[in-house]
């Protein structure tokens, strides 16, 4: 039977990169290690959840207990990035985890746990290009609980639409119409006016005949007042 049903206070077989150690030492090192590395975290999840929740697994009677937990950061904005890593006083905490622990939920995502060779400083930040884990960096689907879209799909959209907005202003700078304000479309040029005349008509004629009579006895009147 135990052929059959993996135990599930074993450790995986990763192997991190950054570790100059072989298979047999990185064994015997996990056969006696008390650090846990949880992964699949919500970026939001809290170091006061984790506390909490892998506390069940402390036996702080038998000088147990957590020692301590190391928040995963981005490199660059230091804010959280889906993983940390959980030290206990004694090894049967660290397998207790992986036994009870590993494969929940905590905020609504399922967790993996897997025992770890041992916290040292500058592996609490992500080896992603972008700062997060290399996980996020080209993850196509949308994660709410990690940042949304995955980073190189966040370049590409960002790329997007600096072209977009690139076009846009070319066409405004450029001739012809160009879109304004609240959607109303302007010209550079203004549409010419055509000034039209009335033709003129018989009664026209008759005025002018009439002004100019006017004109001749007010000149008349005027000389005799003078």
């Amino acid at each position: 039977m135990a052929h059959v049903v993996t135990p599930l206070d074993q450790p995986s077989n990763y192997k991190d990169s950054q570790s100059r150690v072989d298979r047999q030492r990185q064994h015997d090192l996990l056969s006696k290690s008390t650090t846990l590395y949880i992964g699949n975290l919500s970026f939001y999840t809290t170091e006061e959840q984790i506390y909490e929740l892998f506390s069940k697994c402390a036996n702080s009677e038998d000088g147990g207990g957590i020692k301590r937990i190391i928040m995963g950061l981005d490199r660059n904005t230091r804010t959280p990035c889906g993983f940390c890593f959980v030290e206990y006083y004694t090894h049967a905490e660290a397998l207790a985890s992986m036994k009870y622990v590993s494969g929940t939920k905590l905020d609504e995502r399922i967790i993996r746990c897997d025992l770890d060779l041992g916290y040292k400083e500058g592996r609490q930040f992500g080896r992603g290009k972008s700062g997060g884990q290399v996980r996020d960096e080209h993850r196509q689907d949308y994660d709410p609980g990690r940042g949304g879209w995955g980073a190189q799909a966040q370049r590409l959209e960002a790329e997007r639409r600096r072209e977009v907005e690139e076009r846009y202003a070319d066409a405004q700078d450029g001739p012809g119409a160009v879109a304004g304000g609240g959607g109303d479309w302007k010209e550079t040029e203004g549409p010419t006016q055509e000034v039209r005349k009335r033709g003129r008509s018989p009664e026209d004629e008759g005025d002018n005949a009439r002004t100019g009579h006017r004109t001749r006895l007010d000149d008349d009147m005027e000389a005799d007042r003078m």
